[in-house]
Order: C-alpha cells, then structure tokens, then sequence
C-alpha cells in the first residue's frame, strides 16, 4: 500500500459525475475509433507524421483532419482514465488486482484475437469476400495469403502477438502497464521530473520500443499522477482554459491536415507533422474533457444513451476487421456513386457500431455469463 503524502484520504472515492465522465468518454472514443479505423485514403495506416500522397480534395482533407486530427485524443485519454481508475485501489495487494486484470484484459485479449481470426477465415471461404479480405491488407505480418496457406504455426503467432484485430494492441499495453504498476507509480511519485521527462521524449519523437508505446506510456501514467496529486479534473485551471486550447486544438488540426498534402516523406514533414500532431491531441484532451460537461450531463441523464455507452467494449473488440472489409466490400459494388469514399466514411462505421451494439445485447440477453467473459465483466448493468 501506498504511504506517500500525496495520496489523499479520498484515493478510494470518486466524484459522481467524474465516474459519468469516463463511461461519457470511453464510449465517445470506442465510437470516434471505428471512424478512424475507416479512414480508406490510399494510405490508410496513420502515424502522426503521415503524408497524403494523393490530391487533396473535399474528401481527403474531410477524412484526414477527423481521423489524423480531432478524434486523436481518443487513446490518450483512454490512458489517462485506465491510470486514474488504477490508483484508485492501491490497498489492494498487487497480486491480486492481476489476476483480476488477467480475466478483465487478458482472457479478451485471447478472446477477440480468434474472433477476429474465425472472421477473417470465413470471410475467406467466397469469391468476395476473399477479394475484399486481400485488398484491405490489414495483416499486421504483412503476409495477406489465405489462412489455410500460412500454417498453423502463422495462425498462433496472429493470435496470440499480431492480432488480425489490431486494435487489441491497447489491451496488450495495458496488461504490460498494469503488471509494472508497483515501478511506474515510484516514478511518478518519486522522480516524477525525470520520469515524465523521459516518457514526454518518447512520445514526442513516436521513439518505438515495444509495448511501451510513449503515448501509452506516457498518459497511463499521468492518470497515475492527476489521481495521487489530486489535481483538480473538475474545473480547468486558467493555464489549461477552453478559450485557450479549445481553437489550438482546432487550428493545428487544420494546420497539420493542409500540411500533409504539401510534404512528402522527409525529416522536414515527420518534425512539423508529429509536433503539430501532439499539440492538437493535448489541446483536444483539455477541450473536449473540461468544455463538453453539457454534454455529458444532458447524455448521460437519458436512459437510451446510458444503455448504449455499456457496449463501449463490444464496439471496440469487434469492429475490426469488419470496418476494413466492408469498406473494401462497398467499394466493389459502389464504384459508379458519386462520393463514395466520403460516404463510406460518415455511415458505414455508424452501421458497424450498430451492428456491434446489437450483437453486443443479443449475448447479453441470452448468455450473460459468456457475456461477461467476452468483454472481462465490463457492460453487464
């Protein structure tokens, strides 16, 4: 247990509203990820340096400063809540808050992987289907062969360290940050200077070292922090006012999104880019959090919008590869409509969340207790 004094009396307690707060969000940021996860440029992996080699039109800027620009926040601020909700139980052995997040994290993990592998599987049985499969080269491997040709030793390393469902990546980093929670919640406590000096760096420059991606690390520790320091997450101090980062947040999304379209691939753009971009996700973290509690009050008071958001891990798990494909499947039939790309863009991901949504309520209904395996307990009120 955590004696420092910094933790306050009320590490265990959290205001009403801020728990509505993060269900608000973490259902928000599920959603805004299947649109980002349906950015179909030619391009379509986004780091925060990636350059448009194609003509910028109404389409391609619409598209590049939504997904690349202002639903960026979305991760970091899952991290920070992950941390935050963390700290809050420090009595707790540490033993055993990992066996807990071996089923809440692992376990779905595990799960979802091989879903995602049955999909694709299937999806490769028809003519189609198989098409719309090969052209969304999804595969982490880089290896889009049919599954029957990659062996079973490929199929186990897809499952278990490159899933075909890649956004399980922030699972993964999570289980990492929790099983090294003891060590990361010293340094935040005790070199808090050095630690976040360390891990802003690594975030900034997008230095890769494997599971400890600097923005994950870097906001599931400030989670840490904002909690054991009490800051005020309530009301934003004036030097992290929404007049101030509100039209940051905007400006450098536009601003990074024209500039992707001017730069190609060099040292000059990925510095430009990647500064422009951790400035617009910072800016739309202090925005979006301390500027949308009208929002959330008036959402979160309608029964319909609570019933919703508890399929926020359903949305997350199993839009992809069903996004990828079907957008690839779309475009296959729709090659004659007139802004197809932008229209697939808006409505298909909408259909994909309703479709996660109510397979999501169909399993709850009928089988709550595998229900609550699949998504480690979380949405079963």
């Amino acid at each position: 247990m955590v004696t420092n004094p910094v933790q306050k009396a009320t590490a265990s307690y959290m205001n009403p509203f801020i728990s509505q707060k993060f269900k608000f969000y973490s259902f928000i940021s599920m959603v805004l990820l299947v649109f980002v996860h349906g950015y179909n440029l030619q391009n379509g992996y986004l780091q925060p340096f990636t350059v448009v080699e194609e003509r910028m039109t109404v389409t391609s800027f619409t598209e590049y400063f939504l997904a690349n620009g202002l639903f960026r926040f979305r991760i970091p601020m899952l991290f920070i809540i992950s941390g935050y909700l963390l700290s809050l139980h420090d009595a707790k052995p540490h033993g055993e808050r990992m066996k807990k997040r071996l089923r809440t994290l692992g376990l779905p993990y595990l799960i979802w992987s091989a879903v995602a592998l049955v999909i694709t599987y299937i999806w490769q049985q028809f003519p189609v289907t198989a098409l719309a499969v090969q052209h969304a080269q999804i595969d982490q491997l880089g290896d889009n062969r049919p599954y029957s040709q990659i062996g079973i030793g490929g199929i186990v390393l897809r499952w278990i360290l490159a899933p075909t469902a890649f956004q399980l990546w922030f699972i993964r980093s999570l289980l990492f940050y929790n099983a090294l929670y003891p060590l990361l919640l010293k340094a935040v406590l005790k070199v808090p200077k050095i630690w976040f000096a360390v891990v802003i760096f690594l975030w900034v420059t997008t230095f890769p070292i494997p599971l400890f991606e600097g923005e994950g690390i870097l906001f599931f520790t400030l989670g840490i922090y904002i909690q054991k320091l009490n800051f005020n997450i309530e009301k934003a101090p004036r030097w992290l006012s929404v007049k101030i980062w509100t039209p940051v947040f905007i400006f450098t999304a536009a601003l990074k999104s024209w500039l992707a379209f001017q730069f190609g691939w060099t040292l000059v753009s990925f510095i430009s880019l990647s500064l422009l971009h951790k400035l617009c996700v910072f800016g739309g973290l202090i925005s979006i959090w301390y500027g949308c509690d009208a929002a959330v009050k008036f959402f979160m008071n309608r029964k319909w919008f609570v019933w919703l958001s508890a399929f926020a891990f359903i949305i997350y798990a199993l839009h992809v590869p069903l996004v990828n494909y079907c957008t690839q499947l779309v475009y296959s039939y729709g090659k004659e409509l007139p802004n197809l790309r932008l229209i697939t863009f808006l409505v298909l991901p909408v259909l994909i969340s309703i479709i996660c949504v109510l397979f999501g309520a169909a399993i709850r209904q009928l089988f709550p207790k595998i229900y609550g395996v699949i998504t480690g307990g979380r949405g079963l009120a």
